[in-house]
């Protein structure tokens, strides 16, 4: 029996789609509802879960405000740091590099990618002990400076591990803009200051708001960088789900942690994607 060729295209699609969709179903979806049914429940005798349905979790949620208001505080703030330095580097490399250094220069930005994380906040560490950074105020007359385990030290480090995720989708937005539009702004009498900011900015942002999207989401989740250059003192959220997974086996009151967490980057997601649909007029734009 001859299969049409409308059947031939539904069986490529699934073959295709298929395995993904069992990859996200198996490692994202079920994961995900077990967490939702453990927030629903109740921390066992002996920690972990156990079967109830319960708000109390919820309703505790204020127990960890300070982990909260630290994220949800130092997260925009990084982000909105990333984009103050982000958009000048990739305005260059877009518009001003010259063409055959510019792979060379997104080289640089790219390089830091391949170090590990980990190596390269604990270089931030070195750099803002005792024996690094304050040492030379020291030597300058300066005592008792302390960086590390602070606010600062750790919105430091998230403007270095962060960085090179605003330019690149700023770069991509600005590198395809049309430069006759710039040259008809220039020829119509239109200063460069104004041509930035009614041709060259509006056109970069969608790139500009995926690069604040992306950024927000992942330090929303972040652990790292609070930990080491926080050094305990300026938690996270996904410092304090480490203690209630890990250490207090709160299981019931981490999952209702990680689900609220998961609210808000939806909310951060749906935020972002209805700035950029405004900007472009259009419901084409891709945030991730």
């Amino acid at each position: 029996m001859a299969v049409s060729a409308e059947n031939k295209r539904r069986l490529v699609t699934a073959a295709l789609v298929g395995p993904a969709a069992v990859w996200l179903f198996t490692f994202l979806v079920l994961p995900f509802t077990a967490v939702v049914i453990f927030a629903f429940g109740e921390r066992a005798p002996e920690g972990g879960y156990q079967p109830a349905f319960t708000l109390a979790q919820f309703a505790n949620l204020g127990a960890r405000s300070a982990a909260f208001a630290n994220t949800l505080t130092l997260a925009p703030i990084g982000a909105l740091a990333c984009l103050l330095i982000a958009y000048p580097v990739a305005y260059y490399l877009a518009i001003k590099a010259d063409q055959k250094y510019r792979m060379l220069l997104i080289s640089l930005i790219v390089i830091p990618f391949w170090t590990s994380m980990l190596v390269r906040t604990y270089a931030w560490m070195y750099l803002l002990g005792a024996r690094g950074i304050p040492h030379l105020f020291e030597l300058a007359g300066i005592d008792d400076v302390r960086l590390l385990n602070t606010p600062g030290a750790v919105l430091l480090g998230i403007v270095y591990g962060y960085l090179p995720l605003m330019i690149l989708p700023i770069y991509v937005s600005l590198e395809k803009l049309d430069r006759r539009l710039l040259d008809a702004s220039a020829d119509l009498g239109a200063s460069p200051v104004s041509t930035f900011f009614g041709v060259t900015l509006p056109l970069s942002l969608p790139g500009v708001m995926t690069g604040v999207a992306l950024v927000t989401i992942l330090l929303l989740g972040e652990y790292l960088i609070p930990q080491l250059l926080g050094g305990g003192k300026v938690f996270f959220i996904g410092n304090a789900l480490v203690d209630l997974f890990l250490q207090s086996r709160n299981w019931p009151f981490g999952s209702a942690i990680a689900v609220t967490l998961v609210v808000v980057v939806v909310a951060v997601l749906l935020v972002a994607m209805r700035i950029a649909w405004r900007v472009s007029g259009s419901r084409q734009v891709d945030l991730i």
